[in-house]
């Protein structure tokens, strides 16, 4: 097997794993929260519950009730991060993993709208609105990936 072929293997397995972490949490969130909708269930009291919101936004809960809007920028989203990572020739190495979590994050949430119709969100720190896996998969992928901007823009001005 070639390099260029493992190394798309990998990146693979990585995303089909993000999607599978975050689909089997909310499985399983779902099957014990179900009685209890909007309730919570404290993991470590006012400070982590664990909470089932029905999400029908964005992020935080931005912009309700405009599920096709979001449907077709996770589409468009997940096609632009796929041919980045499977198609171009002339990728970076290091933004990889970065694109990787935020495309396992962006099929997670568009596989909850595509069933449901809404984003099943439940770790709830009290402090932060509620949200999901795939959330955090999103916000930590942008977040590396304005660091490897920031460090290429100051190496390229030093």
């Amino acid at each position: 097997m070639s390099t260029e072929r493992r190394e798309k293997s990998i990146v693979l397995c990585l995303i089909v794993l993000l999607i599978f972490v975050d689909q089997i949490s909310k499985f399983f969130i779902r099957s014990v929260l179900s009685e209890l909708p909007q309730q919570s269930f404290p993991i470590i009291k006012n400070f982590f519950h664990l909470t089932l919101v029905q999400n029908k936004g964005t992020a935080f809960g931005l912009f309700r009730n405009q599920s096709f809007f979001f449907v077709l920028i996770s589409f468009a989203a997940i096609i632009l991060i796929s041919y980045f990572l499977f198609f171009k020739k002339e990728r970076n190495n290091h933004s990889r993993i970065p694109f990787c979590l935020i495309l396992g994050g962006a099929a997670g949430n568009l596989i909850d709208r595509l069933i449901f119709g809404f984003v099943i969100d439940f770790l709830d720190f009290r402090i932060w609105p509620v949200f999901n896996f795939a959330d955090f998969f999103i916000c930590v992928g942008a977040g590396w990936i304005t660091i490897l901007l920031f460090l290429k823009k100051k190496r390229v001005s030093d």
